[in-house]
């Protein structure tokens, strides 16, 4: 489901460059990025540490499973053609940060409470063009 909101993400793409914004995505390891990839148009940085994960990682383990808004996020991305795969740690949810230049710190915060659980990118692009008119 992460590369559902990677491509969402990336429908934004002709607008935030037009913001000149640039769209990044952070992984925490290299198992599943070549086909991760491809479903991201920006530029993918590897953080083996964790560190932009924050002091707590948010994870859910297999009996997340067992929730309702997970199976309903599995249906709609299967039937919007995405797969994913089991490689690698999936239990560590993502998250979606717009952050300000300089000082100007996080404008937008949104952190996944569930498998497939994303930001809607209309409220990521509002964020970014906060950017622009400062």
């Amino acid at each position: 489901m992460c590369r559902e909101e990677a491509a969402g993400l990336s429908s934004l793409k002709a607008d935030l460059n037009q913001l000149n914004v640039p769209l990044y995505g952070i992984v925490h390891e290299e198992l599943g990025v070549d086909g991760f990839r491809p479903y991201l148009k920006g530029e993918l940085l590897l953080d083996t540490e964790k560190n932009f994960y924050g002091p707590e990682e948010t994870r859910m383990g297999i009996f997340g499973l067992l929730r309702f808004g997970v199976w309903k996020s599995l249906w709609r991305s299967y039937h919007k053609g995405f797969s994913g795969n089991t490689e690698g740690d999936g239990t560590l949810l993502g998250s979606t940060l717009v952050i300000g230049p300089g000082d100007r710190g996080i404008l937008f915060e949104y952190r996944s409470a569930e498998f497939g659980d994303h930001a809607d990118p209309e409220d990521v692009l509002e964020a970014a063009k906060q950017i622009a008119h400062k």
